[in-house]
């Protein structure tokens, strides 16, 4: 087994607790679904928001998630770039796997979609 790192980044409409939270847990069954891992599986998980959002912390909706209180999770702050993606959560799951570099499924969902249009795939 390797250590691979998937990619995920998912936006928001508003910095809004609520959907902060959902939207995390959504981006991250996505990542879990497509790449058939399990939370034993998972290294850590960095999760980064932009700057416009504040309202909560997103790590609190993976831990609320079955089987996740365990998994390392650190929050921060997305670098500050102009013209970037707003009010985007973007996560980097790091996980045990025999996958190859080729084989994972990177998963870009919503507004998100636009920062890696040749990874924005279907579920397929």
């Amino acid at each position: 087994m390797v250590n691979r790192g998937i990619r995920g980044a998912t936006t928001v409409t508003q910095n809004e607790e609520t959907e902060i939270l959902r939207e995390t847990v959504v981006l991250l069954q996505e990542i879990v679904e497509r790449n058939d891992v399990i939370a034993e599986d998972i290294c850590s998980v960095w999760i980064t928001m932009t700057e416009d959002l504040d309202a909560t912390f997103p790590a609190r909706a993976i831990r609320e998630i079955e089987g996740w209180d365990l998994v390392p999770l650190m929050c921060s702050v997305e670098i500050p770039v102009k013209g970037s993606l707003p009010k985007c959560i973007r996560l980097m799951v790091q996980v045990n796997t025999d996958k190859s570099q080729r084989d994972i499924r990177h998963v870009y969902l919503n507004e998100a979609q636009r920062l890696r249009p040749d990874l924005a795939q279907s579920k397929s």
